[in-house]
């Protein structure tokens, strides 16, 4: 397995990640926890180390279920997790939707999250989405004193701003951002990317193949289930997938010249803009998990990329990329 470091704090992780949330929440019914203990270990036994959850997912259940299937390998793994959101810590409730990163909460949080992975420290602590109530300085300073205690290795921002960003960073030296990106949403490349680069952070992509539009096998008649949270999407309505396929065909037309699948051009895309890339898309198939990982041996020559980008900028994506609610707390 490749590996790739985020940053300048060192911490080495797998190329591909692999994000866990799928597994629980936001793409209808939970998976079968069985299984989805099973599809995490043999991740682990296909090279990967970096594995994504968070409180929220669930809530709470996800963090189960990866403190389980990790229990065995705890000490080979990567295990990132996530604070912010405004949850009762004893019924799982979610409150409003608000954000919540009072310093004591996310203690609270942090403890919660020890006993729910099964584990004495937590790898990479992330602030899901930032709380326009809370200081960025009280957070960041929080979080340092979690690392300070042992509890936390290293800090995160989520969906966070560049602004965000730097006043975090002087206090706690941030390790990883998370935000999508893909070649369904390049908002990161405009501040974002370059932000990280100055400051020697890295960058983990979530919902690298678009919510699962860029693996292809998504089209205007497809039909999500009721609690598949795409239903609300509104780059997801019929109208917007259809006019969207453009730019699978282009993905498409690339993956059959190199006997590869679309979702493998979508990674391996990903993987080419820069070295401290580590993006984590998420599965509950095995195989959907081993044509991830084709990616890694894919090599994009600089035509490709330069055809990619050329063909891309043609297409005038439809759609939002997440409903107005969600996208006022992200890059706040």
């Amino acid at each position: 397995m490749q590996t790739r470091t985020l940053g300048h704090s060192q911490l080495e992780v797998s190329a591909l990640g692999l994000g866990c949330m799928s597994m629980s929440a936001a793409y209808g019914p939970p998976a079968n926890q069985a299984d989805m203990i099973r599809l995490i270990r043999s991740a682990h036994d296909l090279g990967v180390t970096h594995f994504d959850t968070a409180e929220a997912y669930g809530p709470f259940a996800n963090e189960v279920l990866v403190g389980e299937a990790l229990r065995p390998i705890r000490n080979h793994v990567v295990i990132a997790t996530k604070f912010g959101f405004d949850i009762d810590l004893e019924t799982g409730v979610r409150k409003s939707g608000g954000t919540n990163s009072r310093p004591e909460h996310i203690r609270a949080v942090a403890d919660a999250a020890l006993k729910r992975l099964r584990t004495d420290h937590i790898d990479l602590f992330y602030q899901h989405r930032v709380d326009p109530d809370v200081p960025m300085e009280e957070v960041a300073g929080a979080v340092r004193d979690l690392i300070d205690a042992g509890k936390v290795r290293r800090f995160g921002l989520s969906e966070a701003s560049v602004q965000s960003i730097r006043r975090a960073h002087a206090v706690q030296p941030v390790t990883a951002v998370q935000s999508e990106y893909s070649l369904f949403w390049r908002g990161p490349e405009a501040e974002l990317l370059p932000t990280l680069a100055e400051l020697g952070i890295g960058f983990v992509p979530f919902s690298p193949l678009g919510a699962g539009f860029l693996t292809g096998k998504i089209d205007e008649h497809t039909q999500f289930d009721p609690s598949d949270f795409r239903n609300h999407v509104p780059r997801f309505s019929p109208e917007a997938r259809k006019a969207n396929m453009a730019l699978v065909e282009v993905v498409k037309r690339l993956a059959a010249s190199k006997n590869a699948t679309p979702a493998q051009v979508a990674l391996a895309w990903l993987l080419a803009q820069t070295p401290w890339i580590a993006p984590i898309p998420g599965t509950t198939k095995l195989h959907r998990l081993e044509e991830n990982l084709g990616a890694l041996t894919l090599a994009l020559t600089a035509d490709d990329l330069a055809t990619i980008n050329t063909e891309v900028a043609k297409v005038d994506i439809q759609g939002a990329r997440l409903p107005e609610a969600n996208l006022k707390m992200t890059n706040l």
